[in-house]
């Protein structure tokens, strides 16, 4: 009798939590979310350069559809601490497992790769770090005083996590570093985040932002939400009013795309023409910047953002 002993190492699951969850089908894209693939000159110069310096990207692990405009300009969103998350969102493409330790030499690669894109405007996101006692502020500090360092040309986006149950000197540490805009998304509304974001809390995500105004008045706030998970069109305009009342500048609103089959469904496609119906109401409501479209992301034409929501303040101070 032989014994056949299987020695290939099966790979981990990218979302082990999701594996006994039904599937559900993948509805077909409407013309409005057709994107071309990637593959310009351009892009394979960013590709090149993330690679080479062993970077993780929120484009490629998120599978953003965005990812081909942004890197065929040079835009690129960094992804620190990691490739692997402690959360488990219904909604996000990000591995979900025990990440590993911190790497010391991150947010100095982090700021080389700035400085040799010549990037003017940069983001910087992160996966949740439930593990570490701060959750990664002090982390995320340091890269973003390497990027001061190494280019200080560039202004600084962070996009960051909700630092839930960490102590608040740790937040106090990030703020204090003057990143240019400070980024935490509330990703939906309050009575979908048991089944759409269940390791957050909604009031301690629309208290962070709060607590960067408190700290820092000049510093730019800025928050996201997606459409498209079953939310009404009145639960998203009292998020809106939770987001001014937290004093954010700057709202983003856009469709939420399925990963895979075993991730939270889509409800339905909104129409360019809702979005629109947002972006005016979100104007009339008072923030400085509204971006609000089928394909809008949170780092989505972050930098031409960034110099319209300066505009927008100097405008309304003008203004006063």
């Amino acid at each position: 009798m032989a014994v056949v002993i299987d020695t290939v190492k099966q790979p981990r699951p990218r979302h082990p939590e999701k594996q006994n969850r039904p599937e559900t089908p993948i509805l077909r894209k409407p013309e409005w979310l057709r994107v071309k693939a990637p593959g310009s000159a351009g892009y394979n110069a960013t590709r090149d350069i993330v690679k080479g310096h062993g970077l993780v990207t929120v484009c490629e692990e998120a599978a953003c559809p965005n990812i081909g405009e942004c890197w065929s300009k040079s835009h690129a969103t960094m992804m620190i601490m990691g490739e692997v998350c402690t959360r488990a969102c219904a909604f996000c493409n990000v591995a979900t497992g025990k990440p590993g330790a911190l790497d010391p030499t991150e947010p100095a690669r982090v700021a080389d790769a700035v400085a040799k894109m010549g990037l003017k405007h940069v983001v910087i996101t992160s996966v949740d770090r439930d593990d570490l006692a701060d959750g990664g502020a002090a982390h995320f500090a340091a890269v973003v005083h390497a990027i001061r360092a190494a280019s200080p040309g560039t202004t600084v986006e962070i996009l960051t996590p909700d630092f839930l149950r960490k102590p608040v000197s740790g937040v106090f540490e990030l703020i204090d570093s003057r990143p240019d805009v400070f980024n935490h998304n509330l990703e939906t509304v309050p009575r979908l985040y048991l089944p759409i974001r269940p390791g957050a809390r909604y009031y301690n995500s629309l208290r962070l932002l709060e607590r960067v105004k408190e700290r820092d008045p000049q510093q730019f706030t800025k928050s996201g939400i997606m459409v498209g998970l079953g939310e009404a069109k009145e639960e998203v305009m009292q998020v809106m009013d939770d987001m001014r009342s937290a004093g954010v500048d700057f709202i983003t609103i856009g469709q939420y795309l399925q990963p895979t089959r075993k991730h939270a469904p889509i409800d339905r496609f909104v129409h360019p023409d809702e979005f629109k119906a947002y972006e005016e109401i979100a104007r009339a409501k008072g923030f400085l910047m509204v971006s609000a479209s089928p394909l809008t992301r949170s780092s989505h034409h972050a930098g031409e953002d960034f110099a319209r929501l300066q505009a927008a303040r100097r405008e309304r101070e003008a203004a006063a």
